[in-house]
């Protein structure tokens, strides 16, 4: 593959992947739906404020979508579009690699 030049789509694409959490809480939501309390518990170093942010930029981006349910309390789940959904391969690549040559002490 030859990489003289980047591709601007390439490059939105990690600057995306690339801020702290986004890539935790897409991978985390691969296990299906979600509410807010579920993903936050998941991450216990990652704030609320932190976490609200992320959810809608992904959401802005189309990599995940926001249910509401008309339920008393209202329910809200995020999950994964075919947009993020798309990334799995992505992601199980990561983790062959890590599983290969990361170190964990």
């Amino acid at each position: 593959m030859e990489m003289t030049q980047l591709c601007p789509r390439f490059e939105k694409a990690v600057e995306l992947l690339s801020k702290r959490w986004t890539t935790l809480i897409v991978y985390q939501l691969m296990a299906g739906p979600q509410r807010f309390v579920a993903i936050e518990n998941s991450l216990p170093n990652l704030s609320g404020k932190v976490l609200s942010e992320r959810l809608k930029e992904l959401e802005e981006e189309g990599v995940i979508e926001r249910t509401v349910y008309p339920e008393k309390p209202v329910r809200i789940e995020y999950s994964l579009t075919e947009k993020g959904r798309e990334l799995a391969p992505l992601f199980e690549d990561i983790q062959s690699w890590a599983t290969r040559w990361i170190k964990i002490d």
